[in-house]
């Protein structure tokens, strides 16, 4: 538990935050964990000592959240004084906003971008999906952030143009995948490996379809070279449910715009 250098995934993850308390001396290397990341440098680059706590809240008691929030503030108290030491990395493909990018290195954190060149020089996945279009699944239903209808419609539209190719998110409720199983023109692949690797052979005339997703921005750096788009779709309101509030909408499309050289699609509903 003393020195030696730790891999974190997810570092709102309370179990994380226990073992951060737990053990003194380490080196710490955050790996990018999607959008959280950006919440994460955010949180720790500000003047302020906020808690280490998911965008989205979850439903607690009182006296659970009281305690969630002071090992949030316990943990995000040690990983600055971490940097401070020269003991803190994050490791990431997001595009990280230069001011962002200035305030986190000004805490003593080394930051460390990439664009997958070890993933993108590996010999291409033995199938790829034949449908023009391929749609990545999304968590927003399951977490009660999309409202499942307006979803499923969409889709529908999608699949009366050209076949789709569906690959379901890994959080995707199984029932929500049973509709979309039902759905005429939908093919329903096995989500397996992460998108980044499944998809990664796609070619020209071939398209990525999603709603907001960190997938999102790292496809489009692996499929750009390619000629193949991957297009976010712009959530229309109504689509969103009342445990969407403005603040997590906004982080959720943080980077549905970022340019990639590709261009991006809106919805009618």
């Amino acid at each position: 538990m003393r020195g030696g250098t730790w891999v974190v995934g997810d570092a709102f993850s309370g179990k994380v935050q226990l073992r951060l308390l737990a053990g003194t001396g380490r080196r710490v290397v955050i790996v990018d964990d999607g959008l959280a990341t950006i919440r994460l440098l955010e949180l720790l680059s500000g003047h302020a000592l906020p808690p280490l706590l998911r965008a989205r809240p979850v439903r607690s008691g009182p006296v659970r959240g009281l305690l969630r929030s002071a090992l949030g503030r316990a943990a995000g108290l040690r990983l600055r004084l971490a940097a401070r030491r020269g003991r803190l990395s994050v490791f990431t493909a997001l595009p990280v906003p230069a001011e962002l990018a200035d305030a986190v290195r000004a805490t003593g954190a080394e930051l460390l971008t990439h664009d997958f060149p070890w993933l993108r020089a590996r010999p291409d996945e033995p199938t790829q999906p034949g449908e023009r279009t391929i749609v990545l699944g999304t968590s927003l239903v399951r977490n009660g952030l999309v409202h499942r209808d307006p979803y499923l419609c969409w889709l529908a539209g999608l699949a009366e143009r050209n076949p789709v190719a569906y690959f379901p998110h890994r959080r995707e409720d199984p029932a929500d995948l049973d509709l979309v199983r039902e759905q005429p023109g939908v093919h329903v692949y096995d989500g397996g490996a992460p998108a980044e690797i499944t998809l990664r052979g796609l070619s020209q005339g071939q398209r990525v379809v999603s709603l907001p997703s960190t997938a999102v921005t790292s496809l489009r750096v692996l499929l750009s070279p390619r000629g193949v788009p991957v297009e976010t779709v712009d959530v229309p309101d109504e689509w969103w449910t009342a445990d969407a509030a403005p603040s997590l909408r906004s982080h959720l499309q943080m980077f549905a715009h970022h340019d990639h050289g590709t261009h991006d699609i809106g919805v009618t509903s």
